[in-house]
């Protein structure tokens, strides 16, 4: 045993000095610094500018994909942002329209109120191109209680009368036509004479004599005889007044109150007598 134990002491001494030597010799190392041959100077030189060149195009085309992926994105967000405001600008025009018709509108009845009659509101469907609007269309008829023979105005002045009617539209015939024939009066000096359409959106007041004072400027207004305008009506302006050589009446040109090519809504007037049954004027029913 005690063998043993003195062999077991030898080795662990042995073993602290080996150890104490190992740690020596490691710290008494030193690392030589080699200069570097012309061999790898050369190629260090050459090798250095191809792996900084791929270091600056690695760096340029990460930017770049960085870039390119903004630019797309932007572009979409541009292309939402433009279907927006498209949206928006069709939304204010839409209100803008509908803002203009209720004026429209509430001009159209507030002229109206003081006549004795049953209105229905309409709006204008279709013209008769060929002979410049001197028949138009509208989206009212029989089932909303429009009559033939009716008048029709808006609060700029008389249409004309509604000569032909179906359940769901009327025909009028305008003040344009030389058809029809309108009993006015100048309304400054009273001085009776019919107005007729001619062409070019224009009418002749006739049948005033030469030694009447009328004036270019004078305005027309309807006489309110022959059955079928109500009296007061606007009508149109003297524009021009020619004597002609022979003859005991004078040339009168007229410009109609309505204006005929921006012509929208109008009211047909119906009178309580002829209208069945009252006619509620309604601003909605515009819309259908």
């Amino acid at each position: 045993m005690k063998l043993i134990n003195e062999s077991s002491k030898t080795k662990i001494v042995n073993n602290l000095i080996v150890g104490i030597l190992a740690v020596y010799g490691i710290s008494q190392k030193r690392f030589d610094l080699n200069e570097p041959t012309l061999f790898h100077q050369i190629v260090i030189e050459v090798i250095s500018p191809v792996q900084e060149g791929l270091a600056s195009s690695k760096k340029s085309l990460s930017s770049l994909w960085d870039n390119y992926l903004l630019i797309v994105n932007t572009s979409k967000e541009n292309s939402v942002l433009k279907k927006q405001i498209s949206r928006l600008e069709s939304d204010l025009t839409t209100m803008e329209e509908v803002r203009k018709e209720n004026l429209r509108l509430k001009r159209l009845l507030s002229y109206s109120d003081e006549m004795s009659h049953q209105r229905v509101m309409a709006q204008v469907v279709g013209w008769d191109s060929a002979n410049e609007f001197k028949v138009i269309r509208l989206n009212k008829g029989g089932k909303n209680g429009i009559k033939v023979m009716a008048p029709v105005i808006t609060d700029h002045g008389l249409v004309g009368y509604v000569y032909r009617v179906t359940d769901n539209y009327s025909d009028v015939l305008t003040i344009l036509d030389q058809n029809n024939r309108v009993d006015v009066m100048v309304e400054r000096t009273r001085t009776h004479g019919i107005v007729e359409g001619v062409f070019n959106f224009k009418c002749a007041l006739k049948y005033i004599m030469r030694n009447e004072p009328v004036e270019v400027g004078d305005k027309l207004i309807t006489a309110g005889v022959g059955g079928i305008y109500p009296k007061g009506i606007k009508v149109g302006m003297i524009t021009d007044i020619s004597k002609e050589n022979f003859g005991m009446t004078l040339s009168v040109e007229v410009i109609p109150s309505v204006d005929f090519d921006k012509l929208e809504e109008v009211l047909v007037l119906i009178p309580n007598e002829v209208a069945s049954t009252p006619i509620p004027v309604k601003i909605e029913e515009m819309k259908q």
